[in-house]
């Protein structure tokens, strides 16, 4: 466990933000507990860092402590049950289990950030989720002071959303996937539904990915953001249904959701309402040139740049279709 100092922008996919008053590396998952827990004890505010990829943290010099997460490792329980810490690269977890033949989870190869955000979030890309797969997490559970392990199901794992998220009541310290020994993937969404090799299908949504800026690049300002960065709208039928026909496109997005709800895509979304890749052109930040859906910074953007450009593609498809956008980013101190 270490102490240094170091600014959200160096911190974060998105590189924007300011300075913690403290930063404490945590390289096991009983110094993470003991971190937060004395943390805790002593009043002090707190963010829990792992790779960065899901937070949009104010400017300045910030009354908070940034703990982060760098306890590593993937070990193979049984021979399909992988348990993980939480601060492992999360492709270092698909990548691992591909070469081992252990299918599940392919289809969530190239997402960035840590291996324990993936159930606070329910991570999921091209028909899979971490609910798919996910037994149960390792937590420090921050109200009773205990370091315990929870099954899944206590999670409320739902779209975009685990009971974990926003409260900040647990840090997760590792999980446990099941997986499956197979030769072929799961059906791959991207593909139409077809199931192909192992590999194949890990090189296919990393290509996908990439021409989307959703793998990250240094050199690539297209992949200087949060990923999606709006989770896609559960909207009524009814109005699905009027937004389809005000648009007039054959083949609007949509996905039942279950009772009398439909999902729509938020890129689709932002595109109908006057937003064009590249949007606005110039400036700081801008959508990104390949993908509607992640909001950029082009170099030089602050978190008040992120926060306009959110804001006005909000307000836009609110005032075009009536359908209200939510950030999928954490916000930090804005």
């Amino acid at each position: 466990m270490g102490v240094s100092n170091s600014s959200f922008a160096h911190l974060t996919t998105l590189r924007v933000g300011g300075t913690p008053k403290a930063l404490v590396e945590c390289a096991s998952p009983e110094a993470v507990a003991e971190t937060v827990a004395k943390l805790d004890r002593d009043g002090e505010q707190l963010l829990v860092v792992g790779g960065g990829s899901n937070l949009l943290v104010a400017e300045g010099e910030l009354d908070l402590t940034a703990v982060l997460v760098r306890n590593e490792g993937i070990e193979l329980i049984d021979d399909t049950l992988l348990r993980i810490q939480a601060g492992t690269v999360w492709d270092d977890v698909v990548a691992y289990a591909v070469e081992r033949g252990l299918g599940g989870i392919e289809a969530l190869s190239g997402i960035p950030g840590s291996a324990g955000a993936t159930p606070v979030q329910n991570v999921g890309a091209y028909g899979a989720e971490i609910a798919d797969v996910l037994t149960r997490v390792r937590l420090w559970n921050r109200e009773t002071g205990v370091d315990e392990w929870v099954p899944a199901s206590s999670l409320e794992l739902a779209y975009r959303y685990s009971n974990l998220k926003f409260t900040s009541r647990a840090v997760v310290l590792e999980i446990e996937l099941a997986l499956e020994r197979t030769d072929e993937s799961i059906p791959l969404r991207h593909l139409g539904g077809r199931r192909v090799p192992l590999v194949e299908a890990r090189e296919s949504v990393l290509g996908t990915r990439r021409a989307k800026g959703m793998v990250l690049d240094a050199d690539d300002h297209d992949t200087w953001s949060a990923g999606s960065f709006f989770t896609n709208p559960v909207v009524p039928t009814p109005l699905a249904d009027e937004i389809e026909a005000k648009v007039g496109e054959e083949k609007m997005p949509r996905f039942f959701a279950g009772d009398g709800n439909e999902k729509l895509s938020a890129a689709w979304l932002i595109e109908r309402a006057g937003f064009p890749r590249g949007y606005p052109g110039d400036g700081p930040a801008t959508l990104s040139t390949k993908h509607t859906l992640a909001l950029t910074n082009r170099g030089q953007a602050v978190a008040d740049d992120i926060v306009a450009l959110a804001r006005t593609i909000q307000e836009g498809v609110r005032a075009e279709f009536g359908v209200d956008l939510h950030p999928e980013p954490v916000w930090v101190g804005l």
